[in-house]
């Protein structure tokens, strides 16, 4: 799935290569932009649904440890929910804003690159070590990942790249440029956040690919991002006492968690034990409304619960293929390739931990797991895509909540 520009006319007669045709203006034509329509509701019904639903499990799977260590069993949901209207109305202004706006300063790319690599570098220099890791930092009583910037802002700098460099990017020689470009951002948050690294590159591999017709290059690339894969992982051995435990997790305390895990998963049945009767998580199961979330949806809600959770982050992500698909320009089109391949990603890794498909990393369940960082910058990523759904081109003069 590749991404074209406007033919030229030297290239007017050559064959189509590509599947997406957003249309890329030639520079210095002038053309006049079009007036911003509603933007798709589907998206935001699902993702505020999604959210709503994270509040309840959030307090669903902490409530017990709440009363039992902060004498509130809401203490966890309280704190959830002040990030999740701070997130959603910071989506609901930057979805009024033109995206276009992101790139519209002169230096904004090197901004945000340069930007997110000072904050990365100042939170491993400064930051307070947590589970052998540097990777929050602290204001007032709240923390945040800087990694989660780290997040938006390669899709914000990729989109931007690609959108000036189109051109060379239809070569092996500006595809590597391209991942040489952005291989620093990724690297530094690699030092001490690898799952995180795993999903930029994962990004970027992605955006990349379908701006290019050159993707017999990605192979020998793939060997290159698992030989730095595997160098981080030998940076620090702890990781490679992960895959030890993901081959025999019974074989050690360490496996406690996935064994758990699994555990609620298989006690849950078809349709569960009910809403709040988990069992796994009366300190059973550790970081129940963290990462291993999706393991008590499973307990409560049963393999149907699961496959409609499921079935929602298929729909979101469909959602945002129309959008990518129909959008106004080549910017946009990358902004929403970036957030497809970010959610997409995220729940792939959390559920594949979850369930021991792959090894053990702290990833959390987009819109449900707790954390306030990950739900606000999320949210954020969701305020740039409605923002180029206002945009798109549709038919019949329809909102694209309705037609297509």
């Amino acid at each position: 799935m590749n991404i074209p520009v406007g033919k030229t006319k030297k290239q007017k007669n050559s064959p189509s290569r590509t599947m997406w045709q957003p249309t890329e203006r030639p520079e210095g034509e002038t053309v006049q932009r079009r007036r911003p329509h509603a933007m798709d509701y589907s998206i935001v019904f699902i993702v505020i649904f999604l959210v709503g639903f994270g509040l309840v499990m959030v307090y669903s799977t902490s409530s017990y440890k709440g009363g039992l260590y902060m004498n509130d069993a809401a203490y966890w949901l309280k704190r959830q929910a002040i990030f999740a209207v701070l997130g959603i109305v910071g989506m609901l202004f930057i979805s009024k804003t033109d995206y276009h706006r992101w790139r519209a300063w002169k230096w904004s790319l090197h901004a945000y690159y340069f930007g997110t690599i000072v904050l990365l570098l100042f939170t491993i220099a400064f930051a307070t070590a947590t589970h052998g890791s540097k990777r929050w930092l602290g204001i007032g009583p709240f923390r945040f990942q800087p990694s989660e910037v780290a997040k938006v802002t390669v899709i914000l700098i990729l989109a931007g790249f690609i959108t000036q460099n189109i051109r060379q990017i239809q070569h092996w020689k500006g595809v590597l440029k391209t991942f040489f470009f952005i291989s620093p951002v990724i690297a530094v948050v690699g030092l001490e956040n690898l799952s995180t690294s795993i999903i930029l590159l994962g990004i970027s591999a992605i955006m990349i690919f379908v701006s290019t017709k050159e993707w017999k290059i990605f192979g020998a690339i793939a060997g290159i991002g698992l030989a730095g894969i595997g160098g981080l992982i030998l940076y620090q051995p702890y990781r490679i006492e992960r895959f030890q435990i993901w081959f025999h997790p019974e074989s050690s305390d360490k496996g406690l968690q996935t064994m758990q895990g699994l555990y609620a998963i298989g006690s849950g049945g078809l349709f569960g034990k009910g809403l709040g009767q988990s069992m796994q998580k009366m300190g059973f199961l550790p970081e129940t409304h963290n990462d291993m979330i999706f393991s008590i949806v499973c307990e409560e809600l049963g393999l149907f619960g699961a496959l409609c959770i499921l079935a929602l982050y298929f729909t979101l992500l469909w959602r945002f293929m129309v959008v990518a698909l129909n959008a106004e320009d080549l910017y946009g089109s990358m902004i929403v390739i970036g957030a497809i391949a970010h959610i997409g990603i995220q729940v792939f890794i959390n559920i594949g931990v979850v369930t021991n498909t792959i090894p053990n990393t702290g990833i959390p369940l987009p819109f449900i797991s707790y954390g306030g960082s990950s739900l606000c910058i999320l949210l954020l990523e969701m305020g740039l895509v409605l923002s180029v759904s206002r945009y798109i081109r549709i038919k019949n003069q329809g909102s694209m909540s309705g037609r297509t």
